[in-house]
């Protein structure tokens, strides 16, 4: 079988209580904490739980202003995103901008792990927000 292009890099859900949610994975599936860090540019603090071929990226609002913030109120605790690892953020940003896709990020931004980021529009992805993410 050929394997996809993309490689799923982390799925997003959004919590309430940080520590609480991490407590609730580790003792439902026996994730472990890899790392946890707080992005204030964006407005979040995340977690990242290792499932084993997969990461779970857990996210809080640091604020109810934040974007974040703005989607829990609206939707609660809930999965937030899928997250997909490319090598080349700009060219991939290029490639779907020419297939009509909107791009929620016009340029990468930092992300956790010292990676840079964008998201694509819901609306072009299923319905599905979508991360692209590329490490160092």
């Amino acid at each position: 079988m050929k394997r996809a292009h993309y490689a799923v890099d982390h799925i997003g859900v959004a919590v309430l209580d940080l520590d609480q949610s991490i407590a609730h994975y580790k003792e439902l599936f026996g994730f472990e904490l890899y790392n946890r860090e707080k992005l204030v540019s964006a407005g979040v603090e995340v977690a990242f739980l290792d499932t084993g071929n997969t990461f779970l990226e857990l996210l809080v609002p640091l604020s109810s202003d934040s974007t974040l913030g703005k989607y829990m109120q609206q939707r609660g605790e809930s999965l937030h995103h899928v997250c997909y690892e490319v090598n080349d953020i700009e060219r991939e940003l290029e490639r779907f901008r020419g297939l009509g896709v909107r791009l929620l990020d016009e340029i990468p931004r930092p992300g956790a792990h010292h990676s840079r980021i964008a998201f694509l529009h819901p609306k072009d992805t299923g319905g599905v927000l979508t991360e692209l993410c590329e490490y160092p």
